[in-house]
């Protein structure tokens, strides 16, 4: 798949952002992610009366593309009608720090204003798989074998 346009990716996000189900809020939040074939992965903010169980844009579009095999994401754009871009929140950042450390992420607000980071911009210093003092496939691998 060939890549599209950041207007295309940001506007495919709008799109998305159409499935929000912020009854609470009322702040529908849109994403989407890119992988290394080109293909695009969306997601809305959904809501929950017990708060804390709703999940963002980000972490549904990215959790849709990880579970169906996804990888190698390079672009994310996050879109809301906010007086400013809004960037993903801190969960959202630790999320796409561990699967798309690299992408550039794009933030729009419906006046069309426009910012750019890399997800890493975004959470300097951040707690990494590398922190864990241990050997994740050594664990991965004994744990798919002793069962």
């Amino acid at each position: 798949m060939d890549p599209c346009s950041e207007d295309d990716l940001v506007a495919a996000a709008w799109a998305a952002r159409e499935g929000s189900l912020c009854t609470y809020s009322k702040f529908a939040v849109g994403a989407v992610l890119e992988d290394a074939t080109g293909k695009l992965w969306t997601g809305a903010n959904v809501e929950n009366a017990s708060y804390n169980l709703g999940l963002c844009a980000e972490r549904v579009a990215l959790y849709y593309a990880l579970t169906h095999g996804a990888s190698g994401f390079r672009r994310i754009a996050v879109v809301a009608d906010a007086a400013s871009p809004v960037p993903p929140c801190g969960a959202c950042r630790q999320a796409l720090l561990e699967f798309a450390p690299d992408a550039t992420l794009s933030l729009e607000n419906r006046a069309g204003e426009r910012q750019r980071y890399t997800v890493r911009e975004l959470l300097p210093h951040a707690f990494e798989a590398h922190h864990l003092n241990h050997d994740l496939n050594h664990d991965l691998n004994h744990d798919l074998n002793h069962d």
